[in-house]
């Protein structure tokens, strides 16, 4: 018994150093949160899988220095033109926090780095002309695609065919210029990309926008998560359960202008998010409020999901499997209780 008391004694004693020190004590202790989102600045790289989400990962940067700061302006935002540079600088601690990255075993094991849950389900898809009726991948049988070639574009695209059995014409470039104009010429029948990068091509059309659509479905997953430096587990909590209680919010109907009212006033599972009845910050060592405090400053998955990707923003990415596990979609978070 005397040992078994000894034991829980050291382990929370072990438990509460680790929740002193680490990358929470040296954010505090700076005053800001370092961190980083990925726009390239010219043509696609041959290391990018995801368009220009930089909106999308600033707001998690804000949501997570409202957490820990109680600030969600106090972010020194780092820009890096490709996944590269910026999984580098993750590993250096340039930055603690890159919003986001592509999980994948290799990035892990060269950068010491990990991943958190996604912020936003990417996958390979395909740009097509309204005007050509294409509205399902099987239409694409014995049609002309293009891709930039040596890319993971590639990869996912000979894969993900060859699974549905579907037959294509392939049509590789080097330039994402020379793609497009293939496109618009009707030289290839569709170009194949992530959702993404296929949305910010489109709005490049400009007045010829509406002409061109993504087809709903996509041959691949690719999710667009945090990074951070493998080795703090505390930190990562901190970081996952930011993302989880934004879909949390949205899923019980909590938004930015509303979450002071439910605050006091809401069902309990909505005070107990908000701080409003104790206990929630106690498992991450922080005070009650801090999912209020990232709520409050950037808005519900919801919110954030159609300000910077969905139909309030250039990009108008459809909700497809981004939307609530509840309606149709695969976003889910883990109960706070």
């Amino acid at each position: 018994m005397i040992r078994l008391a000894l034991l829980a004694g050291f382990l929370i004693a072990s438990t509460r150093a680790a929740l002193a020190g680490g990358t929470l004590e040296d954010v505090r202790a700076a005053g800001v949160l370092a961190c980083g989102v990925t726009i390239e600045s010219e043509d696609y790289s041959k290391s990018e899988s995801h368009g220009d989400l930089s909106d999308l990962g600033l707001d998690l940067c804000r949501a997570v220095a409202a957490v820990v700061l109680g600030d969600a302006g106090k972010v020194t935002p780092a820009v890096f033109p490709d996944d590269t540079k910026s999984l580098a600088a993750v590993a250096s601690g340039k930055i603690v926090l890159l919003a986001g990255g592509t999980p994948n075993l290799a990035d892990e094991a060269a950068y010491g780095i990990a991943f958190g849950p996604p912020v936003f389900l990417d996958g390979q898809g395909f740009l097509v002309r309204r005007q050509d009726g294409l509205a399902a991948i099987k239409d694409l049988e014995g049609k002309q695609v293009c891709y930039i070639t040596e890319t993971r574009a590639e990869d996912d695209l000979i894969d993900g065919l060859a699974r549905r059995g579907v037959h294509v014409i392939p049509f590789p470039f080097e330039e994402t210029g020379e793609m497009e104009a293939a496109l618009v010429t009707g030289h290839c029948a569709t170009i194949a990309a992530s959702v993404s990068q296929l949305a910010g091509m489109r709005t490049g059309f400009h007045a010829k926008t509406p002409d061109y659509e993504v087809m709903p479905e996509t041959i691949s997953v690719l999710p667009f998560a945090p990074v951070y430096k493998a080795g703090d587990p505390h930190w990562a909590q901190i970081v996952s359960w930011t993302r989880h209680a934004l879909v949390l919010a949205e899923e019980a109907g909590v938004t930015r202008d509303n979450a002071a009212a439910l605050r006091g006033n809401g069902r309990p599972s909505q005070r107990y998010l908000l701080g409003g009845v104790p206990g929630i910050g106690k498992p991450l060592g922080l005070d009650d409020g801090w999912a209020f405090r990232a709520i409050t400053a950037v808005g519900n998955y919801g919110e954030i999901f159609e300000r910077d990707v969905g139909d309030r923003s250039p990009l108008r990415i459809a909700r497809g499997r981004n939307a609530l596990w509840t309606r149709g979609g695969v976003m889910y978070a883990p109960s706070v209780r």
